[in-house]
């Protein structure tokens, strides 16, 4: 095979450092700087609720608690190489090339959104915001973990890897309240961008924005709703309840028996490969390279410069920038271990099938308005006149993306139970890996390397969250809000 090198470096940049802060005010000065504008960024609503975490500054409640004297670096690049064309990896782009940096998005499929970008649930759901960090999903997935069409499935082979993310996830539950705040924070903040930038480019994706219904066949499941609706509001997002009539004039096609509701009327819905692949189009146009085809093999980093090997069309090359981000979903662990972090992202597989409405009454059938049924865990979303999908279920076993029959098989037939005027006949199955964190947040920051920086592990929420993360991560790459000399702080190893 050939190699060749090549550089993307448009300036001899090195990152300087380190320096050392003398307080606490003097490093965390960039979000403290953001909070007091007029206009509330994403930036400032997120500021130390994220993974912006530094090493010995301890983590209470998903909120950054700041030591007195911090390692930092000055950081000058231009160009940087973001790897992942996914929904993550291309808003990340976008980004950047909007702040004037110049972009080459690496991604191994021939086109972008082919992975977990390709057929999700549609929601862009801020009522869905809440974390998985509950008590009482661990001893749900005890019980279903010998049923095979169960909503959540573990299997119980174990691996050092499953082990320490379940480990994680136990000791992230004592911070699932904050988080769910934060996250809901964080959805709210990427609708703004997310449909600013949809408009700006002219994207059409299929959009509805009819609201998302969240419907509970028992009491205890709409009691819990309630307590969940208290943290949503306090991060800033209004649902309200509804009772059973209500859910019928909500969406008339929904059949079955239901205790009530809670509906979001500012969610909605949308096909995310659809958008992807046109915010894809629209960074090509910023100048962005977007090499399909390429394979990461390795990536290093020296602090000034990222070195990154792959393996496309023309062999084995090896390429050369002044930075690099990782967006990479699921393959951001290995990813990260070569580059001397920690990102204990895991996969957890989800399904969805798009049934085709081949006929009119089928399209008079289906729902339009967006649900949550909270005992199954499936979503739905309508898009267009003539698509109809469903998704859901979580399944914990690697890196694994077989479409398994006995999964696929209780989404069709929560369609007939819930939509029996809908026709089966025509479903496109799929199966997806979502990047998740033990804690359920995605990490976004900075490596060891002040060249490094991390937007992944979304986990279910990768489209509700990708255009806040993307632009929280353009702002600390650019140092927007920062002191001059963009200093920013280092991202614990123990992430």
């Amino acid at each position: 095979m050939s190699r060749r090198r090549r550089s993307n470096r448009p300036g001899n940049s090195q990152a300087k450092g380190p320096v050392r802060c003398n307080n606490s005010e003097e490093c965390f000065g960039l979000v403290r700087q953001s909070r007091r504008r007029s206009k509330p960024t994403t930036h400032a609503l997120l500021g130390e609720s994220l993974r912006l975490q530094t090493e010995g500054a301890p983590a209470v409640h998903g909120v950054l608690q700041a030591s007195s004297s911090l390692d930092v670096w000055s950081i000058s690049m231009k160009s940087l190489a973001v790897i992942g064309g996914g929904i993550t990896g291309v808003t990340t782009a976008y980004a950047l090339a909007r702040r004037g940096f110049t972009v080459t998005l690496l991604e191994r499929h021939r086109y972008a959104a082919m992975e977990t970008s390709f057929a999700n649930g549609g929601q862009l759901s801020a009522s869905n915001a809440e974390t998985w960090t509950h008590p009482s999903t661990l001893v749900k997935g005890l019980k279903w973990m010998l049923r095979s069409d169960a909503p959540l499935l573990v299997n119980p082979r174990p691996s050092w890897h499953k082990i320490s993310w379940f480990a994680e996830f136990i000791a992230s539950i004592p911070r699932y309240e904050a988080n769910t705040v934060e996250t809901a924070r964080l959805a709210i903040a990427a609708r703004e961008h997310l449909f600013a930038w949809a408009e700006a480019e002219g994207i059409a994706f299929d959009h509805r924005r009819e609201g998302i219904l969240h419907i509970y066949r028992d009491r205890k499941g709409f009691e819990h709703a309630g307590r969940v609706s208290k943290l949503l509001a306090a991060g800033g997002l209004e649902r309200r309840a509804v009772t059973p009539q209500e859910i019928s004039a909500i969406e008339p096609t929904l059949a079955g028996s239901y205790y009530g509701g809670y509906y979001t009327e500012s969610d909605s819905t949308g096909d995310i490969h659809r958008f992807t692949q046109g915010l894809a189009q629209a960074c090509e146009r910023l100048g962005v390279n977007c090499q399909y085809g390429q394979d990461v093999l390795s990536v290093r980093s020296n602090g000034s410069e990222a070195r990154i090997e792959l393996k496309g069309p023309e062999g084995v090359t090896e390429q050369s920038y002044e930075g690099v981000v990782v967006c990479a979903g699921v393959g951001s662990r290995a990813l990260a271990r070569q580059l001397g972090d920690r990102v204990n992202v895991y996969p957890v597989k989800g399904y969805s099938i798009t049934v085709n409405l081949l006929d009119e009454a089928s399209r008079r059938a289906a729902p339009t308005v967006s649900l949550l049924d909270d005992e199954t865990k499936l979503v739905t979303s309508r898009l267009g006149e003539d698509r109809f999908r469903v998704a859901g279920t979580a399944e914990f076993n690697g890196v694994n993306r077989d479409i398994r029959a006995d999964r696929i098989r209780p989404l069709v037939d929560w369609v007939r139970e819930c939509f029996p005027g809908v026709s089966t006949r025509q479903v496109v199955p799929w199966a997806g890996l979502r990047p998740m964190m033990p804690d359920m947040m995605p990490k976004v920051g900075r490596g060891r390397q002040a060249n490094v920086f991390y937007n992944t592990g979304h986990g279910h929420l990768g489209w509700t969250l990708s255009a806040a993360t993307a632009d929280l991560l353009g702002e600390l790459v650019a140092g927007a809000a920062a002191p001059t000399g963009v200093r920013l702080p280092v991202t614990a190893a123990a992430v």
